[in-house]
């Protein structure tokens, strides 16, 4: 059955209420760990938690959605995302709220679901739509921010807050199930269970270890057996998925297909995209004052002026197709790179200017809106029809696990240049400005990375697209 004209408007809605939910519980951390009497340290699990179970989940429904079909799956996704977020809703302790983030975490198995469909229907037209529902998810993000510190604002009710993404993931289950055609390509094979184990425990371990190990401390049991056994599961799957007859992910897929490169670049951009977002975020935040540094925004104006680049973001990923095709997909992944590059370089030499600290931000959101849009579409083209939700899937998982890995050690970093201080009469370590600049240098360096990599992917010819 072919895919209706209409399925990537029912898809769009599925992207905006992903980016909701998000979105929605950035604002609302302090009160989460007001009702639940749990510290900062407690408090990165409701991100960590999420990040961490992504990775287990997305490249086994990835897989499932290649083999028995992506809007089955789909739907069957929308589900799960709202069970998890019922529990989050109504978890009486924080061990049950943790319970309902990781149940939320197959979410992020939207997109690579959603490629398939689209690459199924139109091929040529897959990089428009690609950036469609980019956008539709980056937008959606901000504006579940946005209006969850409001409505938490305005109702004083954490409970009532949590219950609002519950209809918003709800409302999906039958757009996906009744408006969205089913594909039509199939994988032959069979869902290699053992190689979903070793990876997906291999992968929690180690990033468990890296994203605790700055507090648990390096030296502590739990972390450096997570250190170990992560590394030493991960190996036992590339070995295993070389012995499967229909692996997990197949690793030759990554050099015979063409992706291998693609997914690098993945790795690259997601260290760099999510590891220095909290830095940043502070940096906003940080009275000069106080620290020597910063720009001592109050937190709602941060929240209106870092809704700019989010914005702009949108509209980059929106237009990244076109330009892709204007100047082909590899150039357009330089000019990301480039664009990147450059705004690290700006927050370098910012200053205390809050204007270019601001401009350097917009910068990188156009090229990291180009990057977003156009890299998966080159992993989408160049996939066959019936790997496409695994190598989409894998896409995804790529970049966040290097985002968790890259925050941790930038974390790490930036501890190392930290000084005692006294604030607000009491003494903690802080971060200097040069665990900013030590931050912004690597992301820098990234970009330039990027940018090698965009020159040496080789331009091929598909459905009339350079990819």
């Amino acid at each position: 059955m072919k895919i209706r004209n209409g399925v990537v408007g029912f898809l769009v809605v599925t992207e905006l209420a992903s980016g909701f939910l998000q979105g929605w519980f950035i604002p609302l951390v302090e009160a989460i760990g007001t009702r639940w009497h749990v510290d900062t340290a407690q408090l990165n699990w409701v991100t960590a938690i999420y990040m961490l179970m992504t990775v287990v989940f997305v490249p086994v429904l990835g897989k499932l959605g290649d083999v028995y079909g992506h809007q089955r799956m789909l739907a069957i996704t929308a589900a799960l995302v709202t069970a998890g977020s019922i529990v989050v809703a109504v978890a009486p302790t924080f061990g049950v709220f943790l319970l309902g983030r990781a149940l939320q975490a197959p979410l992020a198995a939207f997109l690579p679901l959603e490629f398939a469909i689209v690459r199924e229907r139109r091929p040529e037209d897959a990089g428009r739509s690609i950036g469609r529902l980019v956008a539709a998810l980056t937008f959606g993000a901000a504006l579940g921010g946005v209006i969850s510190g409001v409505l938490y604002g305005v109702v004083g009710s954490l409970a009532v807050t949590l219950w609002i993404p519950v209809f918003f993931m709800a409302l999906c289950v039958p757009i996906v199930a009744f408006l969205v055609p089913e594909t039509t390509t199939r994988n032959t094979g069979r869902v290699d269970w053992l190689g979903a184990g070793l990876l997906g425990l291999g992968l929690l371990l180690l990033l468990g270890a890296l994203s605790n190990g700055a507090t648990w401390g390096w030296a502590d049991p739990v972390v450096l057996a997570g250190l170990i056994g992560g590394p030493v599961l991960l190996g036992g799957w590339v070995l295993a998925a070389r012995q499967v007859a229909h692996p997990l992910i197949d690793l030759s897929v990554l050099s015979g297909a063409g992706i291998g490169l693609p997914l690098l670049m993945a790795v690259l951009f997601g260290a760099q995209f999510y590891g220095s977002t909290t830095a940043t975020t502070f940096y906003y935040l940080a009275d000069p004052a106080v620290y020597g540094y910063g720009l001592g925004f109050p937190a709602g104006l941060a929240g209106v002026v870092m809704l700019l680049p989010t914005l702009v973001m949108v509209a980059a990923s929106m237009t990244g197709d076109r330009i892709a095709r204007a100047i082909t997909a590899p150039r357009a992944l330089a000019v990301g790179g480039l664009l990147a590059a450059l705004s690290y370089l700006g927050m370098l030499l910012a200053g205390g200017s809050a204007a270019l600290f601001i401009g350097a931000g917009v910068v990188g959101a156009i090229g990291n809106g180009l990057v977003v849009t156009v890299l998966p579409a080159v992993v989408v083209a160049r996939a066959d029809a019936d790997v496409v939700g695994v190598s989409s899937a894998l896409y995804n998982t790529s970049r966040t696990a290097a985002g968790a890995i890259a925050g941790a050690l930038f974390a790490l970093v930036m501890s190392l240049f930290a000084m005692p201080a006294t604030v607000a009469g009491a003494q903690v370590s802080v971060s200097t400005i040069a665990s900013f600049r030590a931050v912004w240098a690597i992301g820098a360096i990234i970009g330039g990375a990027m940018i090698a990599l965009a020159f040496t992917l080789r331009e091929r010819t598909t459905a009339n697209v350079l990819v």
